[in-house]
């Protein structure tokens, strides 16, 4: 008798296994603070009952984790999840293979919680079939003071203080302005100029909506006319260079400045630097009252099963909870998408970040990254990164590539 209870008794457990709900999740979060913020993820998920499947694919800042998941969609067997950002959410919403998860918004107030021109990113024909996990805040400048203080220079707000500061760098036998010549990098220095010259509303305009008319404006050639004078400040060894290796040169005082998303901070601390005495985190000139947003999220599939159906919406506000907030975004060094999450344990420039991203978001000019993904399909935006690496590396006009970047947002 005791044997038979033994046995039912471990038939229930072998059912109750197989129906314990699971996640399969496909990220490319590999590296050290990514990582630890994904093992918390997972804790949380079983913390709730749920498995957790990782499912995690490196290298190529996510080019390989794309090939995974068209190769796993197209075979039938999409993951519960897989992170995906920006324009590329639609693209897999019009395939048909995205979930509703609208339930869980509604769970967890999203729309109360997250700004509109965030949400609206997870949506695919007004229903949420993705969760923002962290915003990176784009228009940086980060500048080595005790540069400035050599080269009698201040930290600049405009691009006129900037083109005083970088001569006096120049002038003191630095290099004014680390940059690493590649594509992405050239349209992050780009974007930037083309905020500070022509504001939020300019910007997505041009960079977002992809209007002709002001992709060749006046005020698009003088975008180019002051990215052309921003290339003399960069030093000959620029090409190829990687972005942390132009964020090591103002960290090692070789350099005054960079250009660079929020990320750039993780190599300042890592370095055992300070924010406010060791670096400064500043908006690039002209760009204290915008803010370009820059947001890893986890899009989800289609499932069949009701269970799974009911552990990605687990999983959808797990990913949302201030707990899992606070931990992965101090880790990445970007900040909360949500907002309510103590600040206490976040620096200065993240603090700086989180009231930028706030004012902006009521004012209307919290803007899309172009050169991250988030403004424009992929297609158009590799065209159009094509002109501005183009015009970094030729004598090109300022005229010519307005009308080449008109030309390149056509691309099909």
């Amino acid at each position: 008798m005791k044997l038979k209870a033994l046995v039912s008794l471990l038939a229930l457990a072998g059912t109750a296994a197989q129906a314990a709900p699971q996640v399969e999740v496909l990220h490319y979060w590999t590296s050290g603070g990514e990582a630890r913020s994904a093992a918390e993820l997972k804790k949380i998920m079983e913390s709730k009952g749920v498995a957790w499947k990782d499912f995690a694919v490196a290298g190529g800042a996510g080019e390989n984790a794309a090939t995974a998941l068209k190769a796993r969609v197209m075979a039938g067997s999409p993951p519960t999840a897989a992170q995906i950002k920006g324009p590329s959410i639609q693209e897999w919403g019009q395939e048909g293979v995205l979930a509703n998860i609208d339930q869980a918004a509604v769970e967890g107030k999203w729309d109360a919680s997250v700004p509109a021109v965030v949400t609206n990113v997870m949506k695919y024909k007004g229903h949420y079939v993705a969760v923002p996990v962290n915003v990176h805040r784009v228009n940086w400048l980060w500048v080595n003071p005790a540069v400035l203080a050599k080269a009698g220079a201040k930290a600049p707000t405009s691009f006129a203080e900037f083109f005083d500061a970088a001569d006096k760098i120049k002038k003191a036998g630095l290099v004014a302005l680390a940059h690493g010549g590649q594509p992405w990098q050239d349209a992050t220095l780009f974007e930037s100029v083309v905020l500070g010259t022509g504001g939020a509303e300019f910007y997505k305009k041009a960079l977002v909506q992809l209007d002709q008319a002001s992709l060749t404006s006046p005020t698009m050639i003088k975008s180019f006319e002051t990215l052309a004078r921003m290339k003399t400040y960069i030093d000959k060894d620029a090409a190829g260079r990687d972005w942390n290796l132009a964020t090591a040169m103002v960290i090692n005082g070789k350099a005054g400045m960079q250009f660079m998303g929020d990320w750039a901070k993780g190599e300042f601390t890592a370095a055992g630097k300070v924010p406010g005495k060791d670096f400064l985190c500043v908006a690039a000139p002209g760009t204290d009252k915008a803010f370009t947003f820059n947001i890893d999220s986890l899009a989800m599939f289609k499932v069949k099963d009701p269970a799974q159906q009911k552990a990605q919406l687990t999983l959808a506000n797990a990913v949302l909870s201030p707990a899992f907030q606070e931990t992965f975004n101090l880790n990445k060094g970007s900040i909360p998408v949500r907002t309510g999450v103590p600040r206490d344990k976040f620096d200065s420039c993240a603090q700086k970040s989180m009231d930028d991203m706030a004012a902006t978001s009521k004012a209307g000019a919290l803007v899309p990254s172009l050169a991250h993904g988030m403004a424009v399909n992929t297609a158009k935006a590799g065209a159009i990164q094509d002109v501005i690496a183009r015009f970094m590396n030729s004598n090109m006009t300022p005229q010519a590539a307005a009308q080449a970047l008109a030309k390149a947002a056509k691309t099909m």
